[in-house]
């Protein structure tokens, strides 16, 4: 499973840990990932997916997954966050 924000595509990322003297010290830095079930209203059903602490603040913020995913850019999202898109924007048109 990668360490990737299904959401928001936030990764892993690399760099150093300096000392006082300067010292570079190789280390990698994690996003805050957790496992949520967010509800769809305008799907009716809810949703497992791991995402990041901060993604979770932004969906909360936004209005909920359904408005979330609208707004954003289909280049951070994964495979099963566009499907979920997709299917969204759908039941909206249809509507």
């Amino acid at each position: 499973m990668a360490r990737r924000c299904e959401l928001t595509g936030k990764a892993t990322l690399t760099g150093h840990l300096v000392s006082h003297s300067n010292r570079k010290t190789k280390t990698v830095f994690r996003p805050n990932l957790v496992n949520v079930t967010l509800q769809s209203d305008a799907l009716g059903r809810s949703v497992r997916l791991r995402v990041s602490a901060n993604a979770l603040r932004t969906v909360d913020h936004r209005g909920g997954l359904d408005a979330f995913l609208v707004k954003a850019p289909a280049g951070d999202l994964s495979t099963g966050a566009l499907t979920l898109k997709r299917d969204i924007e759908k039941k909206l048109a249809a509507n």
